[in-house]
């Protein structure tokens, strides 16, 4: 693997990376747009417990970072659409082997996050 010199105040490309995803719903809206574009009240029912608020930032930093773009129709109701740009979908099918990774591992990591929680509780 070849370590490119840092650019811009990037460290290197996992730095790049990171700064895109950084924050909690960003790799959760980038799955289910890879899926198919979709409407903000899709989105807001598919990532379970992210406020309005918090979605909308999370879709406008994104919309900033050219990973996705917005398409409001101008109708009556307000139709919006979000689709991912061809960055964003290479940026989405990246993320694709950490679901795969979380999927295959989900029991075990359920069973060392109630050891830690029990281990907490115990220590507290």
């Amino acid at each position: 693997m070849t370590i490119a010199p840092p650019t811009d105040g990037f460290t290197c490309g996992l730095d790049v990376t990171l700064r895109i995803i950084a924050g909690k719903w960003k790799p959760l809206i980038l799955y289910f747009l890879l899926q198919r574009p979709n409407r903000y009240g899709e989105l807001k029912r598919a990532v379970r417990g992210v406020s309005d608020k918090m979605l909308i930032q999370q879709l406008k930093e994104l919309e900033a970072d050219a990973v996705l773009t917005r398409t409001d129709y101008h109708e009556v109701p307000p139709r919006v659409d979000y689709t991912l740009t061809p960055m964003g979908r290479s940026l989405a099918q990246a993320l694709a082997p950490l679901c795969t990774w979380g999927t295959e591992n989900m029991a075990e990591v359920t069973r060392v996050f109630a050891e830690r929680d029990n281990w907490q509780r115990e220590a507290g």
